[in-house]
């Protein structure tokens, strides 16, 4: 049966326990390549497509849709036609089912985030992955936190360090911001780095961290390979206004469902639990004071007040971009396309590393692998 191929709940996420299988995008006898996307799955946090790991012919469909499944659970067979049904019948049969764990038993078997002293803040990293070669080191968005990076961290963390942190003002980290503008929420990337000991790395970035991303470039270049910009602001100065204002102000569920829609190409993304940890973030002490801190500093009158100039940098710079985004639109990205690598990616919004996580994935590892 070495030619037979389980495919298996994902885990997606430190919390993650169990996905709902939506609907299948490939069909038995359906072949498909490394990359494409085989089924949707639905869990707690959000809803994602799975992507072939590696390419086959999907020979046995096992869990229907609709079905709500631990991780680890069989999902489907992959398999060559040569292999006989029998042998994929018995290979079903035999396969153990996962026991199911709860949420608190999910984040232990995981790497877990821990908070850091760095440059007097307290600040939350989640710090895993090995490897020889340079780490790489996330930075969320405005309102975001360090868990925007559940589909893209693991993924490059197989030969490298992968750290993603929460900004000041934002998750689990302090939320003292000082002035709240870019210079300071890079020397608190910056002390970030300092504090874990890691020299020189790789930088990606979204939105206002991508932004924030490219700052710490400019003061420290020696302490940077790559950046890799996602839906980057400080590339032009519009923004939606709406979105940064919907944001600081919402309090009510259907709210701010209606202002996390403007985030995403398929509004169906943005699932009730979402909804409410953004929710449940905002009433933290100290919080709706930051965002407001932040948002003037960095879009004051619904426009944004910092101008990046990226043919400054050294060191090597992409863009990633979705061709959809209704936060910052994909034109900033697209007049540089003859200056440094830009890919604008169909049906997706301002979360592309989310919507497409697959093929941001694989422009990441490529152009760090290109870049250490």
């Amino acid at each position: 049966m070495a030619e037979i191929t389980p495919i298996t709940m994902p885990k997606w996420g430190l919390t993650m326990t169990e996905g709902k299988v939506l609907g299948w995008l490939k069909q038995e006898g359906d072949s498909f390549t490394e990359g494409e996307e085989l089924l949707e799955i639905e869990t707690s946090k959000i809803t994602n497509v799975f992507e072939a790991t590696e390419g086959g012919t999907l020979r046995r469909i096992v869990a229907a849709s609709g079905a709500t499944l631990p991780i680890g659970a069989l999902l489907a067979i992959a398999a060559p036609d040569s292999v006989p049904d029998a042998e994929i019948d018995a290979f079903v049969a035999n396969f153990a089912p996962p026991e199911p764990v709860t949420e608190a038993a999910a984040e232990e078997t995981g790497p877990a985030p821990h908070d850091i002293e760095a440059g007097g803040r307290r600040l939350r990293v989640l710090d895993f992955g090995d490897g020889d070669a340079t780490p790489v080191v996330f930075v969320h968005g405005f309102g975001a936190d360090l868990n925007t990076w559940m589909f893209t961290q693991p993924a490059l963390a197989g030969s490298r360090r992968a750290i993603a942190l929460d900004l000041p003002g934002h998750g689990s980290s302090v939320k003292e911001i000082g002035a709240g503008d870019a210079d300071a929420l890079a020397a608190a990337v910056a002390d970030a780095l300092a504090a874990l000991g890691v020299g020189k790395t790789h930088l990606v970035g979204h939105s206002m961290g991508a932004a924030i991303a490219a700052t710490v470039a400019r003061h420290h270049p020696e302490r940077v390979a790559s950046l890799t910009l996602i839906a980057s602001a400080g590339l032009g100065p519009e923004i939606n206004g709406v979105f940064i204002d919907g944001f600081v102000r919402a309090q009510r569920r259907r709210d701010m469902q209606e202002v996390l829609a403007l985030l995403v190409h398929d509004p169906a993304l943005v699932s009730r639990a979402m909804i409410e940890d953004v929710l449940r973030y905002k009433r933290l002490d100290g919080v709706p004071a930051a965002l407001e801190a932040i948002a003037r500093a960095w879009f004051p009158d619904g426009r944004q007040a910092l101008a990046i100039d990226l043919a400054a940098l050294p060191m090597p710079v992409q863009l990633i971009w979705g061709q959809g985004d209704r936060i910052i639109p994909a034109a900033h990205a697209e007049s540089l396309a003859g200056r440094l690598p830009v890919h604008i990616l169909d049906a997706a919004g301002h979360l592309p590393h989310i919507e497409k996580s697959g093929e941001v994935n694989r422009l990441i590892g490529r152009f760090l692998g290109e870049n250490s």
